[in-house]
């Protein structure tokens, strides 16, 4: 987002604009090499059944699928029927060479069992048995090729049935057996690693921002981590492309008595650019007792601990134009002052101070209570479905990433007491780094291994495939991945309990029809007991250089979770105009029983969002239409006056949505109208709450909010039409 200079708002004191940016950003790395951890983690054995497809004679019930076997998870288990025999049957996907099974049984165990292979489902060979198996955790040695790996019990050892917490299947893949791809390893030299004991942390932070303060389109990418305990001094003032977090289990384990900022001095004041960056898992005492967070889109704020308050506006209180919390707690003050949105889900905060057009509450204690049109709160008890985003964190000496759990009906932060969710050592993750080929994150995937993208670029000229179920794929830094060849960046396959999270996704020359798709289409699957989550995940058409894209993301999946996403045409940088960065659609929903919440689209040449599936629902949506209209024409669809930013299908009967806004600055051709915002068919079961539309200074113009439903904007006056409930 961009406001306008005839919109700014006159700043009552502007700071210094910094400068010093550092003129080669090679002597920064090496002059922080320093700080990098160097010791290694070692490679793991490959483990092929997890998330495979898998198959069994019978089920206990419900509760004990067969899926349960191979998800990763020790709490989760298959169980079968109480008769003999049972079997339970994994196929790898493809052809490998077996080097191992590891069994662990719960208390109901198989007294005798084989193992067979196959590589075809058809002819089996049989690689082991027993009739003296011991129970708990088995490890087997074997050998052999096989697609196909089969465990049958023939002989229970207790009354009950055949009962496995896990059935790991190891071993290579590749018509060679060679080598395979390890696990684990060092984060690269652009995640910094400091502890309370490291010198000059104040001035290696500082090196970083100068770089990135106003590189808005460069190529640096940064993670700042901070091993637990307690940082005298600091205020981490974070730019472009950069992630700070502290690396224990909870926010609290890792102290600041000091500050991270986010001001707009490069800006002059102006914060509505302020993207790309974010703040996780940190506990703050902020020296004047108020921390400063003054950004936009793209900046999530989660899992932090403020003790004090917490000012979303820049110094001066200029423009801003953001935002989104979640899984925090502040003890004092959330100021917003001139921030024109903001959403905050499942934290904790001491008391909200103000609302211009559109702020935004589900799940959070001490939120203002529902006023909507004024003041402009849309507030929701709990949030229906949400799941944290995973991060990283130590465990002594050793690093994990922490997934954490579902929840239903939420409501306040999920780390009090115990944290739910499970632990996965980087030792089962291929930790990526520039220069790594899509071939080689792909064959760590089928491999078995989770992805962690340390900061960086990287170009991909074949899609990034996740089709194991239960896959991690995190990104440190705003990594970011370009497809050059026209593909699409990233797919999910139409399997269980995926979570993509802490991408930018960034257009290249050649036109992609998509860039994130999550479900192959005609997806069809239910996975609402383990569903797929896409978490501060970003799409950028233009801006870095010319791309294009047809559609920004499409969602196939039934059940998925899309928690804060920004998907932006972009409206200046480079390589950009109505057809150079040209991209008709934003998102794209076709599965069932979507949630959104915190959903950021803009400037799409056509619809922003469109909603095919049944039961969707959106908590908070905030929006701009293109800028860069040429004429009224260029924008005409069918009889209607512009494309909705937010289109419901014909076909749909229930949908809703919360809190939710769309706004127009036709800079090029100012009398271009739109007849609405919002488009959805006149039923029953589909709903909105707390609507918006706002023309910016006039340029150009709505003709009603949704449908043929609320008043038009008019004149030069940027004030919102609003519509508090539709139908």
């Amino acid at each position: 987002m961009y406001e306008p200079p005839s919109l700014r708002r006159p700043a009552r004191s502007t700071g210094r604009r910094r400068t010093g940016v550092l003129a080669a950003v090679a002597g920064l790395v090496v002059s922080l090499l320093a700080f990098v951890p160097s010791a290694s983690v070692s490679a793991a054995p490959s483990l092929l059944s997890q998330g495979k497809t898998v198959t069994t004679s019978s089920q206990e019930s419900g509760g004990t699928p067969a899926t349960a076997a191979v998800d990763g998870d020790n709490g989760t288990r298959w169980s079968s029927a109480f008769s003999d025999p049972q079997w339970i049957k994994v196929d790898l996907g493809t052809s490998a060479s077996v080097s191992q099974i590891a069994l662990k049984w719960e208390a109901a165990y198989a007294k005798s069992y084989k193992i067979e292979f196959s590589t075809d489902n058809n002819t089996w060979s049989t690689a082991y048995s027993t009739t003296t198996g011991p129970g708990g955790n088995e490890t087997l040695n074997v050998s052999g090729t096989a697609r196909y790996v089969r465990l049958t019990g023939t002989a229970r050892a207790t009354g009950y049935g055949y009962s496995l917490w896990e059935f790991q299947v190891f071993g290579t893949t590749g018509g060679d057996g060679g080598p395979q791809i390890p696990g684990g390893g060092d984060l690269g030299p652009n995640v910094l690693v400091f502890d309370p004991s490291t010198p000059n942390i104040q001035a290696k932070v500082d090196e970083i921002f100068h770089q990135q303060e106003s590189a808005q389109f460069g190529n640096g990418r940064y993670a700042l981590m901070f091993k637990p305990g307690t940082y005298n001094n600091i205020n981490a003032q974070i730019g472009f492309y950069t992630s700070i977090a502290g690396l224990g289990l909870k926010p609290d384990d890792t102290t600041f008595n000091g500050d991270v900022t986010v001001d707009a001095g490069w800006f002059n004041g102006n914060a509505t650019q302020n993207f790309w960056r974010s703040a996780e898992n940190l506990a703050l005492n902020p020296v004047n007792g108020t921390d400063r967070w003054a950004v936009s889109q793209a900046a999530p704020f989660r899992r932090m601990h403020v003790k004090g308050g917490l000012n979303l506006a820049p110094n001066g209180y200029g423009w801003a134009s953001g935002g989104y919390i979640a899984d925090s707690k502040i003890d004092g003050q959330v100021g917003p002052y001139s921030q024109q949105q903001w959403y905050t889900r499942d934290s904790s905060i001491g008391s909200w101070g103000n609302g211009v057009w559109n702020m935004t509450f589900s799940g959070v204690e001490g939120a203002p209570a529902q006023s909507f049109p004024e003041p402009p709160y849309t507030t929701l008890q709990n949030t229906p479905v949400s799941r944290e985003k995973p991060f990283l964190y130590l465990d002594g000496n050793d690093y994990k990433v922490f997934v954490p759990a579902k929840r239903t009906n939420a409501r306040g932060v999920s780390w009090n007491g115990t944290p739910q969710g499970e632990s996965i050592p980087l030792s089962q993750f291929y930790v990526v780094k520039p220069g790594a080929t899509a071939a080689t994150i792909n064959a760590a995937v089928q491999q078995g291994l989770h992805l962690l993208f340390t900061p960086g670029i990287y170009h991909v000229n074949q899609t990034i495939n996740i089709d194991r179920a239960n896959t991690v794929v995190l990104g440190l830094g705003l990594a970011t991945i370009i497809p050059d060849n026209g593909v699409t960046a990233l797919k999910v396959g139409d399997v269980d309990g995926v979570k993509l999270a802490g991408l930018l996704v960034d257009a290249g020359p050649q036109n992609s029809q998509v860039l994130v798709q999550v479900g192959p289409d005609g997806a069809s699957a239910n996975h609402s007991a383990n569903p797929t989550s896409v978490q501060d995940v970003f799409v950028r058409v233009g801006g870095a250089g010319a791309g294009k894209a047809t559609t920004g993301m499409v969602i196939n999946s039934n059940d998925t979770i899309i928690d804060h996403t920004w998907l932006w045409r972009a409206d200046h940088g480079e390589g950009i105009g109505w057809e150079t960065n040209r991209s008709d659609y934003g998102l794209q929903v076709n599965g069932d029983n979507v949630l959104a919440t915190g959903l950021f689209v803009e400037h799409f040449n056509k619809y922003d969002v469109r909603w095919s599936g049944e039961n969707g629902k959106t908590i908070f949506f905030q929006n701009e239409k293109a800028y860069d209209a040429p004429n009224q024409a260029a924008v005409q669809n069918g009889t209607i006056k512009g494309y909705a930013a937010y289109k419901v299908d014909d076909s749909v009967n229930t949908h809703e949505g919360w809190g939710l806004g769309s706004y127009c600055y036709f800079n090029v051709d100012p009398g271009i109208r739109q007849d609405h915002g919002f488009e959805a068919p006149v039923k029953a079961g589909v709903k909105f709450h707390d609507l918006i539309v706002v023309s910016l200074g006039g340029q150009g113009q709505y003709n009603h909010v949704i449908n043929d439903t609320g008043s038009p904007t008019s004149g030069t006056s940027t004030v919102p039409s609003q519509v508090v409930s539709y139908p």
